[in-house]
């Protein structure tokens, strides 16, 4: 682990991990820039990414390793991994070919919080695909 100064300015990679084992990551579309997902790596999911270029994640609920599209074959090719100032949240700028939302959207923020309402959310997406046609069980 490095000190404060290595972390914040200097040009070595040391991701902070929390007391979980777990980086937070937003994945973004390298071509338009819209936010596609966010999810956790731990250590070996980070070197899995780096080794392949392709994202894999850790899921919490599952509590294993999953590689983006291993189901929907909706995979992110990872063209460049942007580190946050605490190194504690990484973006992965990547490309896709299709949805990559579980539920069928090109994004997993498809909804919004409607203006001057507490509660009410508005869609704000179309789907991109059936998930019925993608996962089935």
């Amino acid at each position: 682990m490095g000190t404060k100064e290595d972390i914040e300015e200097g040009a070595e990679f040391i991701p902070k991990f929390d007391a979980k084992g777990l980086v937070s990551v937003v994945a973004q579309d390298s071509e338009t820039g819209q936010i596609l997902m966010f999810a956790y790596m731990n250590r070996q999911a980070l070197e899995l990414t780096i080794q392949t270029g392709y994202a894999t994640y850790f899921s919490r609920s599952r509590q294993k390793l999953w590689k983006k599209g291993e189901q929907s074959g909706h995979v992110q090719k990872v063209e460049q991994i942007l580190v946050d100032c605490d190194q504690d949240c990484l973006v992965l700028k990547v490309s896709i070919e299709a949805g990559q939302c579980h539920v069928g959207y090109r994004s997993c923020f498809y909804r919004a919080l409607k203006k001057n309402t507490k509660k009410k959310l508005e869609f704000i997406a179309d789907r991109a695909y059936d998930p019925k046609k993608i996962y089935r069980k």
